[in-house]
């Protein structure tokens, strides 16, 4: 008897120059129209990346899987399929993430001259033999630590994997809430603060002032943002690691409050005298192509801006 096809869910991003064409946006025709440095970037970042969708399309088929593509930001069930693998950048694989428990992700940056990837284990034109080895078990694999995140005791979501923003909605206001991990009970007024695993350790925690940590990890990473202490005094809880098993709970003291998820889409409103707790989530998510040692550098320098003409 023949074995099964491998089932593969194939996330596709939707371009910047794709909304458009669909859309029919004016303004967005208007400024690739006089060729403003604003969208320069977005014609020839869609070429590539409809190029990297169609090499993935080719590498899928020749390794005999049978494939079923998604909308970027579309809800899946991940059970069904053997591999998940999303094509675009970063921004696709969480929200990919997010439907995803035990089945493995390869990542494929389809834009690489203009999208970092770091989540990304294959890039445009590496895609075959990453495909292959992920399919035959042989690609190097690592166990990300993901946060559940409770509001009033209820969970809102047990799959974030990059970071939570919780902060005042609107950003021009103080931010002002308690602070509670093991015996500290801390009260504070800052812009807010990013909470987290090691994988989002490298972009907002750490342009916050928090420090990278190895994918290995299992801490959170709490990291306050632009503190208020007018008469001098520190936060105790201002930069801190939550250890597995450790809760850290906030009690909201705005009549606002936004609490972030990966990113600005998905947005849990909370109000005055609201607790909202983060801990390790009990199911990690294995990412394809990326191993447990490594650093900002060793994933290579991002992508190359190309100077817009003038």
């Amino acid at each position: 008897m023949a074995s099964p096809r491998p089932r593969v869910a194939l996330v596709v991003k939707r371009s910047a120059y794709a909304k458009h064409l669909e859309r029919g946006e004016k303004l967005m025709g208007e400024l690739l129209s006089r060729g403003d440095p604003s969208v320069a970037h977005v014609v020839p970042a869609h070429a590539e990346h409809e190029a990297a969708v169609r090499e993935v399309e080719r590498a899928v088929a020749a390794c005999g899987a049978a494939a079923t593509r998604i909308a970027g930001r579309r809800r899946f069930d991940a059970q069904r399929f053997d591999l998940v693998v999303t094509v675009g950048g970063d921004g696709t694989l969480l929200h990919a993430s997010h439907n995803v428990g035990a089945t493995p992700v390869l990542g494929v940056n389809s834009s690489p001259s203009y999208s970092v990837g770091f989540f990304c284990g294959a890039q445009k034109g590496s895609v075959a033999e990453a495909l292959r080895a992920a399919l035959t078990g042989r690609l190097p694999s690592v166990s990300l630590t993901r946060m559940q995140v409770s509001l009033n005791g209820r969970v809102v979501s047990a799959r974030v994997l990059n970071d939570a923003l919780f902060c005042h909605i609107s950003p021009a206001q103080t931010s002002r809430y308690i602070l509670e991990l093991g015996h500290v009970v801390e009260e504070q007024k800052s812009s807010g603060f990013w909470i987290g695993p090691a994988a989002g350790s490298t972009a907002a925690q750490r342009s916050a002032g928090g420090r990278v940590l190895p994918f290995a990890s299992r801490a959170l990473q709490l990291v306050v943002r632009e503190p208020y202490t007018p008469h001098g005094e520190s936060y105790a809880l201002r930069r801190t690691l939550v250890q597995p098993g450790q809760v850290l709970r906030v009690r909201s003291k705005m009549r606002e409050a936004g609490l972030f998820l990966d990113g600005p889409d998905d947005v849990v409103p909370a109000g005055l005298g609201d607790v909202v707790e983060f801990t390790r989530a009990p199911d990690p998510l294995c990412l394809l192509g990326l191993t447990a040692r490594r650093s900002w550098g060793a994933l290579g320098r991002g992508p190359q801006r190309r100077r817009p003409a003038k």
